[in-house]
């Protein structure tokens, strides 16, 4: 039986349109680059015979020389790949072809449905919204070129500003299409649908596009049983009506529902929380067809789950090498910054995934033999050539020799990003990774640079303890199999990744991680203990936390990892943790949360002098507005403080004045009574408006620590979090192992909804009563099942849901797990106390 396999049916997807994609400049936007990055699937399109892969976002006309395939005429087609709606990709496409002017054909691919753009509101398209866009298009192409032209008529000046510009085009424009001068009026737009924009990790893990419409969109709108605009709301079980449900749940929706055509799959759909079970009826709808019934399919099982079933997961720092990587390593920047508001429902800013690998930094201490070998100028000299949206395109150039003391870092060069299901040597190195803990994954990828010297015949002299990897002994073979150009690139894949896993190895990175994880561990043991442990603990955290940022300020160090401490933002993160596992163990009090009244005073206390000695703590939303004013009184008490320090030293000579009763009337001695009552009052007010801020904080946390009761599936306890308080991590699994677990077993999953097709309901309420009923089938029958995550995934969930398949006595099973995003704990604190947070 073939394997589900997620990364190959990207591939062929891609495959599929060889006949556009042959002999055109193909242009991908940020989730698509995301996507193709993951996949493997540059050199794919190299292969299929395209001139050119470059970004959408950051175009420029000097794209049309890059030719791979060594073309000698120019480019009269262009291929634009989106993860987009239409309408927010518009502007790119358009300043796109308004730069190559001699294009004729236009080939667009949306990973958008057209039912996803009419049933989104904020699509101006309908039904038909692939034909009704390819006139919109040329339409706004043929107003804007009409437009530039008159300009440039009018100022006598030509069409391009660059010299190679010019040069490139020349031929362009002398020479005529259809017999007319101006091509540009032949013009031909087309647009398609191309569903598979996905990142696979692995070929049974993934998630979507971090700039793609599907991830950005919204999955949940503000009331009281939101949490935040990037995660579904608390599966209370009233959420039933799918007339009003948010834009990230039609666009789930259709974007599974064509993940299942692509790969022949017919699914048999359960959920599990309010949002998933909307997402499943959406996707019921859809395949009810009787096109779909008759096709003949292999079949699959696809269980929706809700992000906010188990917030603890992706919120702890768990033994992963995979979720270190990413925690602990910088990440490109985003094209668009800002969420765009459209119709009150924010667009959500996911983290990028591409993952910066430090790898100049590695061989820093060693410039001269990377830079003797001739590889670092010729890259330097390409990308200051080309980098045209870091650079002024006027005063591109190649480098200049004598000019060796630039500001570039030649061991910049060098650096990359980390590389997922591309294989070197026919060793899928991330998917053999993200299947194993820290320890045993650093050890892996020890083992795997070890064979690569052996196969350079490279000796490296470095001490090295059997079972164990540590950064200087990875990062020693790094830099011998870095020596020569030829190693270097035959050896990309690990050498990268092993600097990824030295860099999430370092002291820094690790320390902190190994804090929080005991940290959380400490909550874990007081939870079982008593509610006013707990609270102690999660009060000193605060405490110390404070402390530490304070004096790390004092000493002027910006480096806030550099000992694993602490700060007050990872407190806060631990507060949310120990809020969640306290509602799990500890009856609601009459407050509101599981703690009692004076238990919760003194966390309220703790906050509130934590924040009032550092305002810039963070983005925080509930200090929107008061920061300045806590920076100003803070500034305000530093200045009073200097100021009165040096009287300190000396007599005062007014203290000793017989005559002091005489100040009385002084005016001036009035007016700065009145101005230090003024400040008084002001300080006494902002403090008032800080206690209101973490209030509504502490309102926050309460419906956090209700989870459990308000959650309809864990309400009964089965599938709610199992504390085990001997101190063994191992014991403490996440929803998805307990999930996949009792499926795999057979056992009742209270909250599970089946979705029935229409023909199935059908058969069930007409033809029941002759015993022509259909039967509900298992979830656990499926040979191939599809477990979808709708708010976002973490690397330690696909390694515990591959431990559930193991443990489970059935290792045939195909198990695919996806996610909206890759979440960090650094990303939920965003989605719980940042912008996006329901306060």
């Amino acid at each position: 039986m073939a394997l589900v396999d997620v990364a190959i049916s990207c591939l062929n997807s891609i495959r599929e349109i060889e006949e556009e994609v042959k002999d055109a400049i193909v242009y991908i936007d940020a989730g698509c680059t995301e996507s193709f990055q993951f996949a493997g699937a540059y050199p794919l399109f190299l292969e299929l015979g395209a001139r050119a892969v470059c970004s959408l976002e950051n175009m420029t006309s000097l794209d049309a020389v890059a030719d791979w395939n060594s073309k000698t005429d120019c480019a009269k087609r262009i291929v634009i790949m989106t993860s987009r709606l239409l309408n927010d990709a518009h502007r790119y496409m358009l300043r796109c072809l308004s730069s190559h002017e001699a294009v004729q054909h236009c080939t667009v691919f949306t990973s958008i449905s057209e039912g996803s753009h009419s049933a989104i509101p904020d699509s101006p398209l309908g039904p038909d919204a692939y034909r009704e866009y390819e006139t919109l298009l040329v339409q706004d192409y043929n107003e804007h070129t009409k437009k530039s032209d008159k300009i440039s008529k009018d100022k006598g000046v030509s069409n391009f500003s660059s010299a190679l510009e010019s040069l490139t085009m020349e031929p362009i424009i002398s020479e005529n299409i259809d017999g007319s001068s101006g091509g540009v009026e032949g013009l031909v737009v087309s647009v398609h649908h191309f569903p598979l924009i996905i990142c696979p990790f692995t070929p049974r893990a993934f998630v979507l596009p971090s700039q793609g419409s599907v991830a950005e969109a919204s999955l949940s709108r503000q009331h009281e049983d939101s949490l935040s605009f990037g995660l579904p709301p608390i599966s209370t079980g009233s959420m039933s009506d799918t007339d009003d449900v948010p834009p990230g749940a039609t666009l789930t929706a259709h974007f599974l529902y064509q993940l299942a055509l692509k790969m022949e799959l017919k699914l048999e759909i359960f959920s599990l929380g309010d949002l998933s079970k909307n997402v499943g009826k959406i996707l019921t709808d859809m395949s009810s067809s009787l096109y779909d019934v008759g096709r003949r399919k292999r079949s699959a099982g696809l269980l929706l789950v809700d992000r906010t079933l188990d917030l603890t997961t992706p919120c702890c720092h768990g033994d992963s090498l995979f979720d270190r990587i990413f925690s602990s390593l910088p990440r490109a920047e985003r094209f668009s910054s800002q969420a765009q508001l459209k119709q009150g429902v924010p667009s959500i800013n996911r983290p990028s995934l591409d993952v910066q690998v430090p790898l100049g930094e590695l061989l820093n201490e060693e410039p001269s033999k990377i830079r003797d070998s001739g590889f670092p100028v010729g890259v330097e000299a390409f990308l200051r050539g080309w980098d045209s949206y870091t650079s002024d395109p006027q005063n591109v150039g190649l480098v200049n020799e004598c000019d060796k003391k630039s500001t570039t870092n030649w061991t910049e060069l060098l650096n990359g990003s980390l590389v997922a299901t591309e294989c070197f040597r026919g060793t899928p190195y991330l998917e053999a990774m993200i299947d194993r803990k820290t320890k045993d994954g650093s050890v892996l990828v020890k083992k795997w640079l070890q064979e690569a010297l052996r196969r350079e015949n490279i000796s490296v002299n470095v001490r090295a303890r059997p079972g164990y990897a540590t950064k200087p002994e990875l990062q020693a073979m790094i830099r011998a199999l870095s020596q020569s150009q030829s190693s270097l690139l035959k050896n990309k894949g690990i050498i990268q990744l092993a600097a990824a896993t030295a860099a999430a190895l370092d002291e820094s990175q690790s320390a902190k991680w190994d804090t929080f994880s005991s940290a959380e561990m400490m909550l874990n043991v007081s939870a079982g203990d008593t509610s006013q442990g707990l609270a102690a603990q999660i009060s000193d955290l605060i405490n110390k936390s404070a402390v530490a940022e304070l004096q790390a300020k004092k000493n002027e160090k910006a480096d806030t990892s550099s000992r694993g401490l602490l700060y007050f933002r990872d407190a806060l993160l631990l507060t949310i943790v120990g809020y969640i596992v306290a509602g799990e163990n500890f009856p609601t009090s009459g407050s509101g949360g599981p703690f009692s009244w004076q238990e919760e005073h003194f966390l309220k206390e703790a906050i509130v002098d934590a924040v009032l000695e550092n305002p810039s703590v963070g983005n925080l939303k509930f200090l929107n507005g008061l920061t300045e004013e806590l920076e100003g009184r803070l500034n305000r008490l530093k200045s009073e403080e200097t100021k009165e320090s040096p009287s300190d030293d000396h007599l005062d000579i007014d203290a000793l004045d017989d005559d002091a009763w005489g100040k009385w009337g002084d005016e001036e001695e009035e007016d700065v009574d009145n101005s230090k009552a003024d400040e008084s009052y002001d300080d006494m007010q902002l403090k008032l408006d800080l206690r209101d801020r973490v209030d509504s904080l502490f309102r926050f946390l309460h419906k956090l620590s209700s989870l459990r009761t308000r959650n309809l599936p864990l309400r009964e306890g089965s599938l709610a979090s199992e504390n085990n308080f001997s101190g063994d991590p191992s014991g403490n699994k996440g929803l998805l192992y307990r999930l996949i677990a009792k499926v795999l077993s057979k056992q009742e999953i209270p909250g599970l909804e089946y979705h029935s097709s229409t023909v199935g309901r059908f058969l069930k309420s007409g033809f029941g009563r002759f015993g022509l009923g259909q039967a509900k089938p298992s979830l656990a029958d499926q040979s191939v099942i599809l477990v979808f995550v709708i708010g976002g995934i973490n690397g330690l969930e696909v390694l515990e849901a591959q431990e559930a398949v193991s443990e489970s006595g059935r290792p045939d099973t195909n198990l695919v797990i996806g996610g909206t995003t890759l979440l960090t704990p650094d990303d939920m604190f965003d989605l719980l106390l940042g912008q996006f947070s329901h306060f």
